[in-house]
């Protein structure tokens, strides 16, 4: 029976929070394990590893995507946005962000980043986001502190203040 080799390890370079990064990672590796354990980037949290909870949400070409379900190879040359590139300046944060924090829309804060990624690719979209809209794009996050109420309340509060800012309020 023949023996099967190593894994051979391959470069993925992306854009990642608009700065250019590269790493070696075999081909089974997850893209949230290549973002931690080899960029760094630490702010991705993994929670389930099936795609069930949300909590490793990052933005793949401006779109909501589960990182524990993507392979880092198949990032290969995508513009990946994580939790790390939200805030504006190192000294501010975003609106989401100033929303969460003044609506104590977070508690553990585990599952927080991933929830911070989707309602921001839905405000990119959708500025003028209804609340059943926000909801729906919250639908596949799982929080086991909050109840979800400051959520909400953080999530709406936000969609109100970018509104008003992009003037379609």
């Amino acid at each position: 029976m023949p023996r099967l080799s190593a894994a051979r390890r391959h470069t993925a370079a992306f854009t990642l929070n608009g700065r250019v990064v590269e790493g070696e990672a075999e081909p089974r590796m997850l893209l949230s394990d290549f973002l931690r354990h080899v960029i760094g980037a630490t702010g991705t949290h993994v929670g389930c590893e099936h795609g069930v909870c949300g909590a490793c949400t990052v933005q793949i070409d401006g779109e909501p995507s589960r990182s524990c379900l993507t392979l880092a190879l198949q990032a290969d040359g995508a513009d990946i946005r994580t939790v790390e590139g939200l805030a504006p300046a190192p000294d501010r944060l975003s609106v989401l962000q100033e929303s969460f924090r003044t609506h104590f829309g977070l508690q553990c804060g585990f599952c927080t980043p991933g929830i911070l990624m989707s309602l921001d690719a839905l405000f990119s979209r959708a500025p003028d986001a209804t609340e059943q809209q926000i909801r729906e794009q919250l639908s596949g996050h799982l929080c086991r502190c909050t109840g979800y109420a400051p959520i909400m309340r953080a999530a709406l509060a936000a969609a109100e203040q970018l509104r008003r800012e992009s003037g379609h309020a």
